[in-house]
């Protein structure tokens, strides 16, 4: 039995201990989706800290002792966190994405050297062990650009991603004339958002939509602990933000040309 397995028999119990017959019963109290308690139940995901937090009060359990046993599960997942594997699943079965990104170039689009100093920053293990192996892991969810079938990919960038120092100035000059070649094939589509254009409507925060054929379109919001959810309003809501983020942006043609002069701007630095 692994950790995640052993802390999602454990909230199982003390769920069906506290009256809650049912996973859709302790959903309803909490707030959250059923899959989300079904999920962290079957050992599948590691909880969420607001997650555990309200389990825990809903069942009068012990939250410090149930955050350590989340925090030896999470320790056991690998490279790649728990909470974040929903969306990886829908990304790689994604016919279509949706990208908004107004903080930083995302993740299917960044080179190893800009996403190993993003990670650096974020990560309290710092280790070369665990950045390589965090750094391997989000340029492996390329592969999805290789396929014989690949998504559709519209992203969307505000142009403070193009002037915001990540790592050294060579640093950013290779990561943005990364993603201008990637903005070359047929099926990716990068636009940005001019500094001109002030506000818009997803200045709160990155997202992504992933879609495709028979399933739900999964939805995941940017934050120290990334959020994804299937809930319809909820994606519905980012994508009428999505659209009109890219009502403001330059044309493709624009975009790259400004993407590229930023890019020699840094090779100049």
């Amino acid at each position: 039995m692994t950790p995640r397995q052993f802390l999602g028999k454990e909230l199982c119990r003390a769920r069906v201990a506290a009256g809650f017959s049912s996973q859709q019963a302790l959903a309803d109290q909490l707030r959250f989706e059923r899959t989300t308690v079904a999920k962290v139940e079957s050992g599948d995901r590691v909880p969420s800290d607001p997650v555990l937090t309200a389990w825990a009060t809903a069942c009068n359990l012990d939250v410090e002792h149930y955050q350590r046993l989340a925090e030896l599960a999470r320790a056991a997942d690998g490279p790649v966190p728990a909470w974040f594997e929903d969306y990886l699943e829908a990304e790689r079965a994604a016919q279509s994405l949706l990208i908004w990104s107004p903080i930083v170039i995302p993740g299917l689009l960044q080179t190893g050297e800009y996403a190993r100093v993003l990670l650096l920053a974020q990560q309290t293990d710092t280790s070369d062990e665990a950045i390589d192996a965090l750094v391997g892991a989000r340029l492996d969810r390329q592969a999805i650009f290789d396929r014989a079938d690949p998504p559709d990919v519209s992203v969307v960038l505000d142009e403070a991603v193009l002037h915001r120092l990540i790592g050294m100035p060579a640093v950013m000059h290779d990561a943005l004339v990364h993603v201008a070649e990637m903005a070359l094939r047929p099926f990716i589509v990068v636009q940005v958002v001019p500094a001109a254009k002030g506000a818009n409507a997803g200045i709160g925060g990155a997202f992504d939509i992933a879609s495709a054929d028979g399933m739900p379109d999964t939805l995941r919001t940017d934050g120290v602990e990334d959020h994804t959810t299937e809930n319809r309003s909820m994606v519905r809501k980012h994508k009428v933000a999505f659209n009109r983020v890219r009502g403001d942006a330059l044309s493709r043609d624009a975009s790259r040309d400004l993407i590229l002069e930023a890019a020699e701007q840094w090779k100049t630095r």
